[in-house]
Order: C-alpha cells, then sequence, then structure tokens
C-alpha cells in the first residue's frame, strides 16, 4: 500500500508511521508531508532516512505545489492512501493565534482534498483525523457519532471546520472519505507542552506542574498505539462518508493523571501549582465507541501500564524533551507578551 501521511513529523503522525513499516515492513511506502512547525521534528523518523520505501517532503498542506508533489508518491507512481495529520493542535496557542489554525485546520484540508478529488480514481482512502473536541463538553454520557458539534475554543472550531469539509467532498464528490474523532492522545514523543508530557518533564527537572483550575476536568486518555492500529483498521473495515469515535475508554480527571505522574517520577505533591482556569476550558469529554466496536475493533491497552511506558520514554530520552522545552520557551515568552498587547 502506498500511503501519504501528513503532519507525519509530529506525535501522532511519526507513530503511526513506525506503525506501518512495523506491521507491514516492506509492503508499505510513506511519503511524509511535513511543515516543520514548532512541533513537527523530522528526526522522529530517522532511523527511516534513506529508506526506498519512505520519502520526506516539507512542506504545507495550505500550499497546492506542496501538496501535489506529496501526493506523487515515494516513486513517482501516487498514493492509494491519504491520512491527514496535520494541524495546529494546541487550544493554548489558538486563543493567541487562532488565524494560523484556520490556514492549516480548514484550509489545508480544502487543498488536501482538491487534490485528492484529481486522483479520485486510484485513491483508496482518505482518512481525516479529527478530534472529540469537536462536540464540546459533555456533563454526562457520551457524545456519538450524530450528535451536533459544538466547538468551545478556536482550536476545535477550526478542527470542526476541517472534519465537514472532508465530510462535503464525500458527499458532492463520491470520494472515499471517513473522518475520525479520537479522544486525548498520549505516548512517546509527544510535544512537551500537553499536560501529560508537560507534567512528566516538569517533574522530572524539579519544576511546578501548573494545574488548571479544580483539576477536575475529565478527559479519556487513549494510548498513541491503540489510535494507530484503530486508523489502519478502519482504512480497511471503514466505510466511505462516515464518522468514526475513537476513545481509549479511560477517562481520569486531570487532578488524578497529576498525582500519577509524581508517583511515577518520585516526586511530591508540593510541586502541583494551581493555576486559573484557561478560556473556554471544556469540562468533560467522553466518546460513545459502539460503532468502532460493532465493526470489530477495540481499543485494549491497560491505562496504567501504558502510562507507566510513556513516562519511562521521557526519563529515558532527556536530550529529545530538553531542547523542545528550551525552544519552547522562547517561543512561548514572544506569543505571551504579543498576547499581552493586544
Amino acid at each position: 500500500m502506498r500511503y501519504l501521511v501528513t503532519g507525519g513529523a509530529g506525535f501522532i503522525g511519526s507513530n503511526f508511521i513506525r506503525f506501518l513499516f512495523n506491521k507491514y515492513g516492506d509492503d508499505a511506502q510513506v511519503v511524509n508531508l511535513d511543515k516543520l512547525t514548532y512541533a513537527g521534528i523530522r528526526e522522529n523518523l530517522a532511523e527511516y532516512e534513506g529508506n526506498r520505501n519512505y520519502k520526506f517532503v516539507q512542506g504545507d498542506i495550505a500550499v497546492p505545489e506542496d501538496v501535489a508533489e506529496a501526493y506523487k508518491g515515494v516513486d513517482g507512481s501516487g498514493v492509494d492512501v491519504v491520512v491527514n495529520f496535520a494541524a495546529e493542535t494546541h487550544v493554548d496557542r489558538s486563543l493567541m493565534e487562532a488565524a494560523t489554525f484556520i490556514q492549516t485546520d480548514v484550509q489545508g484540508v480544502l487543498v488536501l482534498l482538491e487534490e485528492a478529488k484529481k486522483h479520485a480514481p486510484n485513491l483508496k482512502r482518505f482518512v481525516q483525523v479529527s478530534t472529540d473536541e469537536v462536540y464540546g463538553s459533555i456533563e454526562d454520557g457520551s457524545f456519538t457519532e450524530t450528535d451536533p458539534l459544538n466547538p468551545r475554543n478556536p482550536y476545535s472550531a477550526s478542527k470542526a471546520g476541517g472534519d465537514r469539509m472532508a465530510y462535503a467532498y464525500a458527499q458532492t464528490f463520491g470520494m472515499p472519505v471517513i473522518v475520525t474523532r479520537a479522544s486525548n492522545n498520549f505516548g512517546p514523543f509527544q510535544y512537551p507542552e500537553k499536560l501529560i508530557p508537560l507534567f512528566v518533564t516538569n517533574a522530572l527537572d524539579d519544576l511546578p506542574l501548573p494545574l488548571y483550575g479544580d483539576g477536575k476536568n475529565v478527559r479519556d486518555w487513549l494510548f498513541v498505539d491503540d489510535h494507530c492500529a484503530a486508523i489502519d483498521f478502519l482504512i480497511e473495515r471503514g466505510e466511505s462518508s462516515e464518522v468514526y469515535n475513537i476513545g481509549g475508554g479511560n477517562e481520569r480527571e486531570n487532578r488524578e493523571i497529576t498525582y500519577r505522574i509524581l508517583e511515577l517520577t518520585g516526586k511530591p505533591e508540593s510541586l502541583i501549582k494551581p493555576v486559573g482556569d484557561r478560556q473556554g476550558h471544556d469540562r468533560r469529554y467522553s466518546l460513545d465507541t459502539k460503532k468502532l466496536e460493532r465493526l470489530g475493533f477495540k481499543c485494549d491497552t491497560d491505562f496504567d501500564a501504558a502510562l507507566e511506558r510513556t513516562v519511562r520514554w521521557y526519563i529515558d530520552n532527556p536530550q529529545w524533551w530538553r531542547a523542545i522545552k528550551e525552544r519552547s520557551a522562547e517561543y512561548k515568552a514572544y506569543y505571551e507578551k504579543q498576547y499581552a498587547n493586544r
């Protein structure tokens, strides 16, 4: 199978490419199209550089020429499957620079779909990777795929736009599009601005763990390997024009995750620093995954074991995240200054 993976230098994308090569070996050809923004790290897949079945293209999904180049495939013969992970994803950043999120998460999806339409006769699947955040917050029960979308921050609104654009192309042009909406991912290679890697790396350096509000916000945690396996399954078994929720079935309060991270790193609870709640901070996310389960797939990784494995990865790879956090501190300081002056 010939794959185009966008955002393949990021957290989930790089794990997915690794998953493909581990599962299919030489039977997989992969083009990795990535803009290499602050969260894109080409070295995440350094072991595949030079592999005849792997090609890296530095480019922007919102630029038609870059996308056209990537659609040529590894050897010029094209691609069978497109999986779009490329996105601006961090809610805090979306509060400061919403236009960037619209450009990538909506306009970029449109450009990918327009190019896909040119290759439609030979394209087997286009997977638009969305998020549970497009549904908004839910107090009780779980969201199903047919529930209305109610995004409550610029990030989730931009993802909802790309989500619906992909669905529209499936409906209008008969393209083989499916949309996946996944819960919060965690695992190795996650950029240390998200809760788990931020708190793990801060704890390892004896820095404060900034816990929003009362810490009782609930997320369903999905180990990245399960997410990759679910997408691979849906490429084969999913139905065009359908939406599929992918959840880990591991709902935890943020404060519970925080305490567990401190236990695993052997650090004191005194490192927890309560901070004011984030604007538009959704209280609880929860996905109903029965549709995917009826199709034959269920995420079954043990959460505690996966969290321990993830913490161990950060402990064993300080050179990876220390360099990132140094660069990120400069970026954060710049944008906080810009935001304060608005």
